[in-house]
């Protein structure tokens, strides 16, 4: 039965070349781990890149790391050991990694930045915060922005919760809020603009950042511009396949419990494996979560 269930979840995961998510938030309220967990067991790429702010240890509280948002690590790493190619960038709320980049274990790669030639095309990906000079010149003020941001969405996710009850649709603040404000509008179109400037100069065929939660598909001249979004307002995800780019946006009526690929992933996922991580990689995650220790020396 466990063979069964094992070769049909594999054929039913999709499997396109290139995976891109951003800003998670693993360790916040507003972050949709249930969600993202969810959409990482239904796919298999060859490539996976998370483009920053993946854990916020802005924000980090060994009191509040929910079972869910271990799930997300582990699956990412289950990813890396099954095949999977796995970079992690580094963006300005896990800016703490920063120290440790270019280590490797296996397939799972630490970096600042990826520049990755695929299909005779040149690829830059970066989280995208040098550009935000709110973080670069006064990180005090950055992050009393992010603590206000993340009591907003949690008072959204509140809200969104009476929402589905009464059968409307969901809303975000944040968002609402970012499209109306001119100085923001502007800063999402300069961030833009500087990041296709930049890649420009540096002949690449496509950059690919996140930071502003903003999902994005553009191209000027011969440079397009793509941004992953987030998990946390918008639950958008970028992939490559074949040759193409597109924004994948998770909607719960794909995972909706009665959907049999659903059930075949949850019934698969009830076997656990021994031994699934290399040394260096448990010996990590371990130090990552024991409560006695701090969180980096």
């Amino acid at each position: 039965m466990f063979i069964h269930f094992r070769v049909q979840y594999n054929l039913m995961r999709r499997k396109p070349n290139i995976v891109v998510i951003s800003d998670t938030h693993l360790g916040t309220y507003g972050c949709h781990a249930k969600e993202l967990l969810n959409y990482l067991k239904s796919i298999k790429p060859e490539i996976l890149i998370l483009n920053g702010d993946i854990i916020d240890m802005w924000q980090f509280k060994k009191s509040y790391f929910p079972a869910d948002h271990i799930k997300v690590i582990s699956r990412l790493l289950k990813m890396s050991v099954s095949g999977t190619k796995v970079y992690y960038i580094t963006g300005n709320h896990d800016d703490l990694l920063r120290r440790f980049s270019n280590i490797a274990f296996d397939n799972f790669h630490l970096r600042d930045d990826l520049l990755l030639q695929y299909d005779g095309k040149k690829m830059w990906f970066f989280h995208g915060d040098v550009f935000d000079t709110t973080v670069v010149q006064a990180r005090w003020l950055a992050k009393i922005g992010g603590k206000s941001y993340d009591t907003l969405v949690r008072l959204n996710k509140i809200v969104n919760t009476l929402m589905k009850f009464l059968g409307k649709e969901r809303v975000a603040f944040s968002k609402i809020i970012k499209m109306r404000v001119k100085e923001a509008v502007k800063f999402i179109g300069d961030f833009e603009q500087k990041a296709i400037e930049i890649a420009q100069k540096q002949g690449c065929n496509y950059v690919v950042c996140g930071h502003i939660h903003t999902p994005q598909y553009k191209t000027v001249g011969d440079v397009t511009y793509l941004n992953s979004g987030d998990w946390v307002e918008n639950l958008t995800a970028l992939e490559y396949t074949q040759g193409i780019w597109k924004i994948y946006y998770y909607t719960d009526e794909e995972y909706n419990p009665l959907n049999p690929q659903l059930q075949s992933v949850k019934d698969t996922d009830l076997v656990e494996e021994e031994n699934l991580f290399s040394e260096p990689q448990a010996a990590f995650i371990a130090q990552f979560f024991d409560k006695s220790k701090p969180l980096l020396e």
